[in-house]
């Protein structure tokens, strides 16, 4: 009867001990908290969008049933149709009383093919919108090219909040003939990390125009947002409500080692498995590092990049990088459906970490940058399935042997571009 009770409480304790989450998770949660004062809550709901038209979807329907306020910051809006039809809700709801403030950058502006002009500003003020551009480009325009606002962060009535990596463009929807559709993520969350990006957007606001909004009306408190919005995506986790949600916000000059040190602490405490979406793959020397070390532990390494980019050099520094990584034992996957944008990684099956910080030197060193920890097995799950369908419908793999078939010239421009595109 004893032997039968040791067995039996033996079998108990092992199941607990399986049963335990990841440590890594934990570590990551408290080097942000004493490093940088990031403050994390576990009363959350996160939905993700995996395509422009869910994101845009879910985002008009809120807008629509706005009843205090709206405040928008993207990196740009492009001069198109979806634009065009968010303006517009946005003026009629200026025209109900709504505050409705948005802000975009000026080389996001510029930068695009289709930018906003002022006679459009000029507009947008006069239907009731205040809407400003951050750092315009101008003469010699060499003082324009730090610090820029690559945020993605939206916040209505203080209760719902939308961050990713999506601007507000058609092409999100319809793709570009360049290279087919344009792939994306986007998270919408509700719960106490609301009042979190909400701070992201008054305090930036404040800096930029010299005002001092502040007050309950912009910071309500816990409600729950279903009884003040309809008909938006719904979480259907297992977790729903009871999410671990901390907003990490890279502020120059005041946390401007928060988003590097980041990925390298993530990187430096994964136990099991990795996996990640990035864009633009270029990777500052010290996260190379830390890449490296968590190969070399043995950390199961998946990472999909795009075969298809934006920008013409970052395929060779990606291909680089990819190639020495697999070497190292990672899986890599090309995505061939189109340019994957996403900026996404996936951590032990226990947490995961979304937002508009993309692998380069731009933004772990000198932009501002937004993304938001989700601590949380259920949502990292339902972020790892988008991953595991892409990996296996619209991805192959590169590996060594495969990167030895690329022509010589262009494994050399790899090797000599790398040392340097990280700066970009």
């Amino acid at each position: 009867m004893l032997r039968l009770i040791l067995t039996t409480l033996l079998f108990i304790i092992s199941g607990i001990a399986f049963a335990q989450p990841s440590r890594s998770d934990s570590a990551v949660v408290s080097f942000l908290r004493d490093e940088f004062d990031v403050r994390f809550s576990d009363n959350n709901s996160v939905v993700f969008f995996k395509t422009g038209q869910e994101k845009f979807d879910d985002l008009f329907q809120a807008v629509r049933q706005a009843k205090h306020s709206i405040h928008l910051e993207y990196f740009n809006f492009r001069n198109d149709s979806i634009s065009s039809l968010l303006f517009d809700l946005l003026a009629k709801k200026a025209a109900e009383g709504v505050e409705v403030r948005a802000l975009y950058d000026g080389f996001g502006n510029c930068s695009n093919d289709r930018p906003l002009k002022q006679y459009h500003l000029d507009s947008l003020h006069h239907r009731g919108i205040q809407i400003l551009e951050f750092d315009r480009i101008g003469f010699p325009y060499v003082q324009n090219s730090f610090y820029r606002d690559h945020r993605k962060v939206v916040v209505i009535d203080g209760l719902i909040a939308y961050t990713g990596g999506m601007n507000v463009a058609d092409y999100y929807v319809v793709g570009k003939p360049e290279f087919g559709a344009w792939r994306d993520l986007h998270c919408r969350i509700e719960g106490d990390a609301v009042a979190e990006l909400q701070k992201v957007f008054v305090d930036f606001w404040n800096e930029v125009t010299g005002e001092r909004l502040q007050g309950v009306k912009y910071y309500p408190g816990l409600r729950r947002a279903q009884d003040y919005f309809t008909g938006l995506k719904t979480d259907t986790t297992s977790t729903a409500g009871r999410q671990q949600v901390g907003v990490v916000n890279r502020i120059p000059r005041q946390t401007a080692r928060i988003m590097e040190q980041t990925f390298v602490k993530i990187l430096d405490n994964a136990e099991h498995r990795v996996q990640l979406i990035n864009p633009y793959f270029t990777l500052t020397p010290k996260v190379v590092r830390a890449f490296k070390r968590a190969l070399k532990r043995g950390v199961k390494m998946e990472i999909m990049v795009s075969a298809a980019s934006d920008i013409p050099v970052t395929p060779n520094v990606t291909e680089y990088h990819c190639n020495e990584f697999a070497k190292l034992g990672a899986d890599i996957y090309v995505f061939h459906g189109g340019f994957h944008h996403s900026k996404v990684m996936m951590v032990d099956d226990s947490f995961l970490f979304l937002g508009s910080a993309n692998l380069n030197g731009r933004s772990l060193k000198i932009d501002y940058e937004c993304n938001v920890l989700i601590a949380d097995s259920a949502a990292t799950k339902a972020m790892q399935t988008i991953f595991d369908t892409d990996k296996h419908t619209q991805c192959t793999r590169m590996t060594p042997e495969v990167y030895k078939q690329k022509p010589a010239r262009r494994r050399f421009w790899n090797w000599l571009l790398h040392y340097s595109a990280w700066m970009l």
